[in-house]
């Protein structure tokens, strides 16, 4: 089956993003959305993101009209009716993605691919709103989708093999790597990521370090474009924190995954991050940005602390059948720019010291949120790596 024809259902950020990213890969699309405001906003946006382009010199004009006149924005669920795939990228809502899904499929025929862009919801659940259910899978894109590269490919249990294989080769088609993991919470990326804020704010909590100090150490040390501090401030923090506290739940409250009240108290102060002017830093005009200490060693534990835990998240996500090594690997380099993935760098840091590191932060501590995982035990053990 050839994906050809796309439905795009909301014109937000995300799904303008996606209909472009359709729309350079040669596919007509329909950008749905009631709200013509927002319908209006989306087309205005591509204008100006590729007379840029046509700027930089990265296309021509020929390839601008072609890839503007690819998309046609509608306000009628029922003008997708002849697509061959549709993605939902609306609200992290179920309830409103269910009732959504249920009406398209009253439109669309019985071949098209229903497909969810969610980051965090079952997408079991959401196949269940369906009459067919096995026509539905996960597409989740990162943000901004025309320029990550990753795209996390998610088959729910009642997901067909053609589906699934039609929706990997869909998504490689336009140009972008393909992650394919298992319908569990956070999928791969927002689960393993989350020891890149937890620790970062366990440190900060135990005063180990400030939050300069501890995105220096990120940064310098560790190689990372934005320091956790930063980046909670750039996604913000009541984004995040939402994250966190909904993956916390939806793993039965494990330990690993709980949220800092920290954070909590940030996002309640309505210290956001930079789309609120304050956060973990001020971002008024004139506020001058705390410098970090240059303590080497400290700067090294603290790296070494978050990156191991970070490494153990990987490998249990492996352990657990998530995803493939070079899936989760990929995921991480290519979703969030991570400067090495996370299993490759647990080889090179060598598989003995991963265990030492979880088992002495798990001896000072005895939480579980210090468990080392029993993957990267029985590696050790069979003097394994992971490539």
């Amino acid at each position: 089956m050839k994906i050809k024809n796309i439905g795009i259902i909301g014109a937000g950020t995300m799904g303008s993003g996606i209909a472009q990213v359709a729309s350079t890969a040669g596919c007509t699309v329909k950008l749905f959305d009631l709200d013509q405001e927002a319908l209006d906003k989306a087309k205005a946006g591509l204008e100006k993101i590729m007379s840029r382009l046509v700027e930089k010199g990265r296309i021509d004009s020929e390839e601008k009209n072609r890839i503007e006149g690819n998309i046609s924005y509608v306000n009628s669920l029922k003008e997708l009716a002849n697509s061959d795939m549709t993605i939902e990228a609306i609200v992290e809502n179920l309830e409103i993605k269910k009732k959504v899904f249920q009406e398209l499929e009253g439109y669309v025929s019985d071949a098209c691919i229903i497909a969810s862009n969610t980051s965090s919801l079952s997408i079991a659940s959401i196949a269940s709103s369906l009459e067919k259910p096995e026509r539905c899978v996960g597409i989740h894109f990162f943000n901004p989708a025309p320029l990550m590269k990753l795209v996390e490919v998610i088959p729910a249990i009642q997901t067909s093999a053609a589906v699934l294989k039609i929706s990997e080769e869909t998504i490689r088609s336009w140009k972008k790597v393909v992650a394919v993991a298992k319908d569990t919470p956070g999928f791969i990326v927002n689960r393993v990521a989350r020891p890149f804020y937890g620790e970062a704010l366990r440190i900060y909590e135990e005063g180990i370090a400030d939050f300069a100090t501890i995105d220096h150490a990120m940064k310098t040390v560790g190689g990372f474009r934005m320091g956790p501090f930063e980046l909670m401030d750039f996604i913000g923090n009541d984004v995040n924190y939402t994250v966190t506290e909904t993956v916390f739940e939806a793993f039965y409250y494990d330990p690993r995954y709980k949220p800092a009240f920290t954070q909590k108290r940030f996002a309640e102060a309505g210290y956001l991050g930079r789309k609120s002017g304050r956060g973990y830093y001020n971002y008024a005009e004139g506020a001058v940005k705390p410098e970090p200490l240059k303590d080497g060693n400290l700067l090294e534990s603290i790296k070494d602390r978050i990156i191991i835990m970070l490494i153990n998240e990987a490998a249990d996500t492996l352990f657990l059948n998530i995803a493939s090594a070079e899936d989760i690997d990929n995921a991480m380099t290519k979703g969030v720019n991570y400067p090495k993935g996370l299993l490759a760098w647990a080889d090179e840091k060598g598989i003995d010291w991963c265990v030492t590191e979880m088992d002495n932060l798990y001896d000072l501590y005895h939480e579980d949120r210090y468990r080392c995982s029993p993957l990267l035990r029985s590696m050790k053990k069979e003097h394994k790596n992971f490539f």
